[in-house]
């Protein structure tokens, strides 16, 4: 398995247009119900459950994606230090492909993450969409 990252100095992308915001008292729930859905979209095999304590855990940032106001998708991410970040899991209900709500998001906490000092978002492995990303290693 080959992993990835992106190189946040390599990006020059903005902030989405897309109605976002950082969730900071998740309905654990919800972000649950979402992760389902997109589990069954995507028909894994099997999966990794994300436990109550990731969304609540001081060093993790969710990120949630609004269409028409309602909740459709997040992204948990994991701090490591002041350098390294992790997209631990991206989820969304894809009840509306056309938004492209993968890489617009990808694009987007790239952004994020550049601005506030970061150097590098660890991907996981490495799927041929994410080297779609300016920075991809």
């Amino acid at each position: 398995m080959i992993y990835a990252r992106i190189n946040l100095s390599l990006t020059n992308y903005s902030t989405s247009t897309l109605d976002w915001q950082y969730l900071t008292n998740p309905d654990i729930v919800q972000l649950n119900t979402i992760y389902r859905q997109y589990c069954l979209y995507k028909k894994f095999a099997s999966v990794m459950p994300i436990f109550d304590s990731e969304y609540t855990d001081p060093k993790n940032d969710i990120i949630g994606y609004f269409d028409n106001h309602n909740l459709v998708a997040f992204s948990l991410l994991r701090r490591y230090d002041a350098s390294n970040v992790e997209a631990v899991q991206f989820s969304w209900t894809y009840h509306n492909p056309k938004l492209r709500l993968g890489i617009e998001s990808l694009k987007h906490e790239c952004a994020i993450y550049k601005r506030l000092g970061f150097s590098f978002l660890y991907l996981g492995e490495a799927d041929d969409y994410k080297s779609q990303i300016d920075g991809f290693e």
